[in-house]
């Protein structure tokens, strides 16, 4: 059942804001409490990207229609291949990243992603992550998801793994309801690295016994900003890096499989423009309504 939001939102003295959700398991055991691991979510922890598989579910309960699908699926694709770092591309994705869930109830949205968590997600985490993750756990070490997807749902998808909770994009919230505004920064690149720092020092960890994982060069300040660096189906520009810094690399694809899976994903940013699409006809849909 979804339960009422409770997010810790921090700002750093240079003004970086981040927030972070626990799971009910959070505090049940970690006795080594000065160190955790922070997974990346889309491509590290799971196949593609919890946005788009969202999106999938959102779609074949006709939220909207399957040609929105496809465009929202091409224009993240499309970021992807070709907008990475740019300053002004990621200020269009700040702008547009939570559009999508403009006037929905949190405990709404934490319901949906608990069924499409189940229905969709579920399938396509990567049994291997999940069991790096679960041995930090059985260390007594605390497991974070960081990912660019609202912090509700990244928060379900750390309920269902039995991980500790999900730092993510903060949305703000009036009544009850998402305005369609951020709070702070997407929680891409160098957000990253800032939110964990943030919580690092609010939850007493030292990020050099702390370890990160990521499929992504986007996560470059993540994997620099701990102790022990773990590159997972890492994109060609990450493999490099890792052979340079002389990062462990874990690859769970396989051939022809992998090159598929990695046809769908986004970047860490994966609430980018195409969303605007998808809020376009959630709002048809409410007007038709």
């Amino acid at each position: 059942m979804a339960r009422s939001r409770k997010v810790t939102v921090s700002t750093d003295a240079e003004g970086h804001t981040a927030g972070w959700a626990e799971t009910d398991l959070a505090r049940a055991t970690a006795p080594d409490s000065t160190a955790a691991a922070f997974f990346d979510v889309d491509n590290t922890m799971m196949q593609g990207a919890s946005i788009y598989w969202f999106a999938r579910g959102l779609a074949s309960r006709n939220y909207f229609t399957t040609t929105d699908l496809a465009r929202f699926a091409w224009q993240q694709l499309r970021f992807r291949l070709l907008a990475r770092e740019h300053a002004g591309d990621m200020s269009v994705a700040k702008e547009a990243a939570l559009a999508f869930v403009e006037g929905w109830r949190v405990d709404e949205v934490e319901r949906l992603a608990e069924e499409i968590f189940d229905e969709m997600m579920a399938p396509r985490i990567w049994a291997g992550t999940h069991q790096l993750a679960q041995r930090h756990l059985e260390a007594g070490q605390r497991v974070w998801l960081v990912s660019a997807a609202p912090v509700e749902i990244g928060r379900v998808i750390a309920a269902r793994l039995g991980l500790t909770g999900a730092i993510g994009t903060v949305a703000e919230i009036l009544d009850g309801a998402y305005t369609g505004r951020l709070v702070g920064d997407l929680m891409h690149g160098p957000a990253k690295a800032e939110a964990v720092t943030q919580l690092a020092a609010v939850e007493g960890l030292d990020l050099t016994r702390c370890a990160a994982y990521s499929d992504s060069a986007n996560d470059l300040p993540l994997l620099s900003s701990v102790g022990r660096a773990v590159a997972v189906n890492p994109d060609g520009s990450l493999l490099r890096q890792a052979r340079q810094h002389g990062w462990e690399v874990r690859d769970f694809r396989t051939g022809r499989r992998a090159v598929k899976i990695a046809v769908p994903s986004t970047a860490a940013a994966g609430l980018v423009a195409g969303a605007v699409t998808a809020g376009l006809a959630l709002q048809r849909r409410r007007r038709a309504g």
